[in-house]
Parts: structure tokens; C-alpha cells; sequence
């Protein structure tokens, strides 16, 4: 994992522990004291929130005591993880960049590329010049690889 995503996760941890947690132990109170407990539909609603995140604390602590951060600017060769690589479609002349990360800190929209997509797995290996087929479920694409950079 990068050390933005190792960031992200443990901040996300923190919110959760500090502030979440706590404002749905407040509103099981509160829905406690409305009475009957059968009925009482604030209760469900908080008690499912409190599972939702007591969930995801256990997945983040789990995922953060098992990560490995890896700073990219270490790196150099061929596309890896942590390589930021602009890539161009031959069909479209449309240029991307992505970084290949984990899949924790994966977002598509942020360039941010699951290194199990098939699109990184594809680039993995790969070097500035490299031209390579991606197949997706949208159908067959292909790239040519214009830049490889580890920032």
C-alpha cells in the first residue's frame, strides 16, 4: 500500500473510533429512553449503524496490521506498483494516468488503479514504448504506454 493510502485508512479508523462511534452509542441511549424497544424504529436504525461500524473498524484494523507501505519514489523500471503511468488509446487518441495501488486505496475516478484490475495487470512489466491489449468487460482496448514515473 502507498503511504496516502496507509494515510487514508488509518484517518478513516480514527473518524470512525473517535466520532462515529461514540454519536450512535449516543443515539442508542436516546432511542432507549423513548421506551419500548419493539417498536422503536430510531433504535433498530442506530443499532444497525453500531454494526455497520464496529464492521468496518475490525476490516480497517485488520487490512492496517497486515499493510506493507511502499514508497514508490524508491522505485524505478519497468510498470509495478506505485508506478504512475500515462498511457495513451490507440483507437481514441485519449490520454489517461493512473497509479497502480492496492486494492484498499483503489478509485478509478481519482486515477487511482486496483493493481488486480485488468488494465494494471496488463501494464505490470510493461515500459515506456509497450503497447498492450486490455481486455475488460467493455470489450478489447489498446494502449501505448507514453510515460512510467514513480512519485
Amino acid at each position: 500500500m502507498t503511504r496516502a493510502g496507509h494515510a487514508a485508512l488509518e484517518s478513516e479508523l480514527k473518524t470512525l473510533k473517535s466520532v462515529e462511534r461514540p454519536a450512535v452509542i449516543q443515539a442508542i441511549a436516546e432511542a432507549r429512553e423513548l421506551g419500548d424497544l419493539k417498536e422503536n424504529a430510531e433504535y433498530h436504525s442506530a443499532r444497525e449503524k453500531q454494526g455497520f461500524i464496529e464492521g468496518r473498524i475490525k476490516e480497517l484494523e485488520g487490512v492496517l496490521s497486515l499493510t506493507e507501505v511502499i514508497d514508490p519514489t524508491k522505485l524505478s523500471g519497468p510498470v509495478k506498483f506505485g508506478a504512475t503511468v500515462t498511457v495513451v488509446d490507440e483507437d481514441t487518441d485519449e490520454e489517461k494516468t493512473w497509479q497502480i495501488v492496492g486494492e484498499h486505496e483503489a478509485n478509478v475516478e481519482k486515477g487511482l488503479l486496483n493493481m488486480k484490475s485488468p488494465i494494471a495487470r496488463a501494464l505490470i512489466g510493461k515500459e515506456e514504448g509497450d503497447s498492450v491489449e486490455v481486455r475488460t468487460p467493455g470489450g478489447t482496448k489498446d494502449y501505448e504506454i507514453l510515460k512510467v514515473a514513480y512519485i
